[in-house]
């Protein structure tokens, strides 16, 4: 069986898949093999983890919210006062609620 030169497909593929890693570390950087093992694995990772960042971020912010409602004693906790501003068609994002009960923690402007 004679030897086939391989054509620029494979090259191309192995060089995009370089490009990726270009930040990566050791072996990581190197190996053809690790290079994929590695890109998939960051790939899957981030993908999962902006899910994630999404649902840390709503939890701080409703931290936040139930944190300024105690301390300015508006109601009791966070439910009541999203229910009440539900009920008075107040539809308000959670993460500008939570700028404003950071930003602002001496002035009383989140009552």
């Amino acid at each position: 069986m004679t030897r086939v030169p391989r054509g620029y497909i494979a090259r191309r593929r192995r060089t995009k898949m370089r490009s990726f890693a270009s930040n990566f570390r050791g072996a990581h950087l190197r190996l053809n093999r690790m290079i994929t093992q590695q890109v998939k694995r960051a790939f899957v990772s981030s993908h999962r983890d902006r899910g994630r960042q999404k649902r840390d971020f709503r939890r701080l912010w409703i931290t936040r919210i139930n944190a300024a409602t105690r301390v300015y004693k508006v109601f009791d906790s966070y439910s009541k006062l999203i229910h009440n501003l539900y009920q008075k068609k107040l539809i308000l994002n959670r993460k500008m609620l939570a700028q404003v009960a950071v930003s602002n923690p001496n002035n009383h402007d989140f009552q």
